[in-house]
């Protein structure tokens, strides 16, 4: 019996991830209905699990892992952000990690990841064989595509997809944004809502006029908030994997993004890669993807044909084959 944790279904990207994957199993779902990020859902997972046997799998989509179990555990770690990243490490998750996640990888019997370099990281910090740890990749889901329906945006615009979480870099984006050489009439366009401090930035900067928040954006209408756009900006200072790169490019729209962590692996050449850090990079790399429109080309050639590599159905088989009785 495979018991899977059906909890990280949602529009994030490991919810993503976990749909996908999950849609292609044969499963048990976990009986809880509690988050599975929270501090102390390893007990819970603990006792949802009591009746498994060494014969039974245990799979979650996500970095949780129950404290004990007899089931064979197969868990996925999508990045080490919290461990490597400066602008994320929070003391209560980083002692979640020490305490359960470092001890789930010592006793799995396969982690999945979406990125030979969170691979790499993985490896290292948990000091397990690297062929404990499988690089499954991940998708673009078949929505992402050129033809149809934009946002409905009047404005020309740069696009960031992004969650305001530190590591997104959006005060250099925004910085580089007021700093760039630009037609007037274009917007910088995030999703989700502006914090104080982002709010106050944009004030400071007199960009209040030309920098819009759309609110959170529902799966289903990415695509077209996307396909409206002149370019994607993503310089994030970290990224596991960075599903915001292969939609765009999945999309037909040029991308704009770093040249640090996972970005490079999952961009190839099909992108403007920049130092995060540089504000100076970042707007300049605007001003020519905006002034270039041969450049915008090539990058839409090279990034849909990089886009179409990515598939769930390929991921979803490989997840599947290494929870089979006769791999494990």
């Amino acid at each position: 019996m495979i018991y899977a944790d059906q909890r990280w279904i949602g529009d994030h990207g490991i919810g993503r991830f976990a749909r996908h994957v999950l849609a292609g199993l044969d499963y048990r779902p976990i009986p809880l209905n509690s988050n599975p990020a929270a501090a102390f859902d390893s007990w819970s997972l603990t006792r949802a699990l009591k009746g498994s046997t060494a014969r039974d799998i245990f799979f979650s989509p996500g970095y949780n892992a129950p404290l004990f179990c007899r089931a064979q555990l197969i868990f996925t770690i999508h990045d080490l952000i919290h461990i490597y990243s400066p602008e994320s490490r929070k003391l209560k998750i980083r002692l979640y990690y020490a305490s359960v996640v470092r001890r789930a990888c010592a006793r799995a019997t396969r982690i999945l990841t979406v990125s030979e370099f969170s691979r790499n990281q993985i490896v290292d910090w948990s000091g397990v064989s690297p062929e404990k740890v499988v690089n499954v990749g991940c998708g673009v889901d078949a929505a992402y595509v050129p033809e149809g329906q934009t946002y409905g945006l009047s404005f020309p615009y740069l696009l960031t997809v992004s969650n305001r979480k530190p590591h997104k870099n959006e005060a250099r984006i925004l910085q580089a944004f007021a700093q760039a050489d630009l037609d007037p009439q274009i917007h910088l366009v995030f999703t989700g809502r502006p914090t104080a401090d982002l709010a106050r930035a944009i004030e400071e900067r007199n960009l209040r006029a030309r920098v819009d928040f759309v609110g959170a954006v529902p799966e289903e209408k990415l695509p077209s908030l996307y396909r409206g756009a002149k370019a994607l900006i993503f310089p994030s200072l970290y990224e596991g994997f960075g599903l915001p790169i292969l939609e765009a490019m999945a999309c037909g729209i040029p991308v704009v993004t770093s040249n640090i962590t996972a970005m490079p692996e999952v961009a190839g050449d099909a992108a403007l890669l920049v130092d995060p850090g540089s504000v100076e990079q970042i707007s300049g790399a605007m001003e020519q993807i905006v002034a270039d429109s041969g450049l915008r080309q090539e990058l839409r050639r090279r990034g849909f044909l990089r886009g179409g590599g990515f598939s769930w159905s390929i991921v979803s088989g490989r997840v599947r084959e290494l929870l089979a009785p006769d791999v494990i």
